[in-house]
């Protein structure tokens, strides 16, 4: 059965079962299943590569010892088994030891998960064909995670669970203009899901691993933190689906939550991808922990603060941020001043506002700076709606090759040769400090739309309020007559 299949075949299993309600909790319930299946299989490994290897996890809690043979527990046994045992177990598993990393990987992942489903019968089900998958096999677990991309997508259309995901079209441009490679360090400060981390793992490994020090070196750059428990168990999964080995550098934290003046060289990065979350504000207490100066309770404004400061001199980055990041005054301002002196920001690329939909119908920009020199000229490009679709949606979303008409025009990694064109233009720093740091710079080379005469409009409006009161004036005598009969 292929992997796809096996998917399809679990989640109407699933779908069976009264206690799993909604694409979230199906594909939480499959990921913890999935996560411990892909660690005992690379333990069975490892116990065979490594003199002395030990599991971290106690052998009754092994996939191998409660859930790999098909005829195991079942029903009511497996259902006590798994809430009463395994998951109090693994929430308390100890972090001491030779394999206290990979212990604080499995304690991570169980910390906030949770057992949904309600029939023992039917999680059997799940567990046999779970069973049918071979995590060490290179083919088997490419195909996985490629099919788990997929599940990931699907959380756009799952309620609030959408903004942990970043299309992967805008991922995959992001990191193939950032381009990465082996030994840099990847910081992605708010992962939910992992999509620009997988997306920079296979660009590092398509283009530039050629040995396995290469792999290393990428594995070993690898950081980042994601503070809600669902994302920060699906990114953990997504890792060891796409061969990290240990995807212990996924932090279950909040990166807002330690004090700015905290981060100190040793912290520095050189990359910084990422979409912080925008829209939210953080809680109480959070903003004390910044200069007075960019104070604020605006999630993506702090973010962006900290981006600054953590890359290293020469470090590049390539960010989301909403509109209301490029017009916004008061800290805002302050925090763009700050990023044009301290940055050269190069280019932003304004979207469409149906990018994010169904979760968020806002317009987004894609920030691209590098860190140590000031910001003299910003070029600015404004991705189009491919023609003859209104928007972007669910089911004709934004692909990788819609922007290539941006990748074209980039000017490669030098951004050499750059020039006017229909959708793109160039402003100089000082003319933004003119416009008090405005960056909401529409395009010059668009029509504007011709709204008509004014005047013409005016007595539109007065004739459309005049019939409005008359009709009004005609139901109320209608609505009087009716109640006196």
């Amino acid at each position: 059965m292929s992997a796809r299949a096996i998917i399809k075949s679990i989640q109407d299993t699933m779908r069976q079962d009264v206690g799993v309600d909604g694409d979230a909790q199906r594909l939480s319930q499959l990921c913890w299943m999935f996560f411990l299946k892909i660690i005992d299989d690379q333990d069975q490994q490892l116990e065979v590569m490594q003199d002395g290897y030990r599991s971290p996890i106690p052998t009754n809690l092994q996939w191998r010892t409660w859930a790999a043979d098909p005829e195991g527990i079942t029903g009511d046994a497996l259902l006590a088994f798994v809430n009463g045992e395994l998951f109090p177990a693994l929430k308390a598993l100890s972090t001491s030891g030779s394999a206290a990393a990979r212990a604080r990987v499995v304690r991570g992942v169980f910390e906030d998960a949770y057992n949904y489903m309600k029939s023992g019968q039917l999680m059997r089900q799940v567990l046999n064909k779970i069973n049918g998958v071979d995590f060490n096999d290179l083919a088997d677990r490419r195909h996985f995670g490629e099919i788990y991309e997929q599940l990931l997508n699907d959380l756009q259309s799952a309620g609030n669970a959408g903004e942990y995901y970043t299309p992967r079209a805008l991922t995959a441009f992001m990191v193939d203009r950032i381009d990465p490679r082996p030994g840099e360090t990847l910081l992605d400060p708010s992962c939910g899901t992992g999509g620009f981390l997988t997306c920079a793992v296979r660009h590092m490994r398509d283009r530039y691993v050629k040995t396995p020090e290469d792999e290393q070196a990428l594995q070993r750059g690898l950081r980042a933190v994601e503070k809600k428990p669902l994302p920060h168990m699906l990114c953990v999964t997504n890792m060891l689906l796409h061969g990290i080995e240990d995807p212990g550098f996924v932090r279950h934290d909040n990166t807002l939550a330690r004090p700015y003046v905290s981060y100190s060289q040793s912290d520095r990065v050189d990359i910084i991808l990422t979409n912080p979350p925008f829209g939210g504000r953080e809680e109480d207490g959070i903003e004390s922990n910044f200069p007075s100066h960019f104070r604020t309770r605006e999630t993506a404004d702090l973010f962006l603060a900290l981006f600054i400061r953590l890359l290293k001199p020469g470090g590049r980055a390539a960010i989301v941020l909403p509109d209301g990041s490029l017009f916004g005054e008061g800290v805002k301002t302050r925090l763009k001043e700050h990023l044009l002196a301290e940055c050269n920001l190069h280019t932003i690329v304004r979207l469409p506002n149906s990018v994010f939909r169904p979760y968020a119908s806002i317009g987004t920009n894609l920030l691209f700076f590098e860190k140590g020199t000031p910001t003299q000229d910003i070029w600015f490009y404004e991705h189009q709606v491919p023609e003859g679709q209104k928007a972007y949606s669910m089911t004709r979303p934004i692909r990788v090759e819609h922007l290539q008409g941006c990748v074209d025009w980039w000017g490669g990694a030098a951004r050499a040769g750059r020039v006017d064109t229909p959708q793109a233009w160039r402003v100089t720093a000082d003319e933004v400090k003119a416009r008090g740091y405005n960056l909401d710079i529409k395009n010059p080379h668009a029509e504007d739309d011709d709204h008509g005469d004014p005047e013409h409009l005016l007595a539109a409006l007065n004739a459309a309020e005049a019939e409005t009161a008359r009709l009004r004036e005609q139901l109320k005598t209608m609505l009087a007559e009716a109640l006196t009969r």
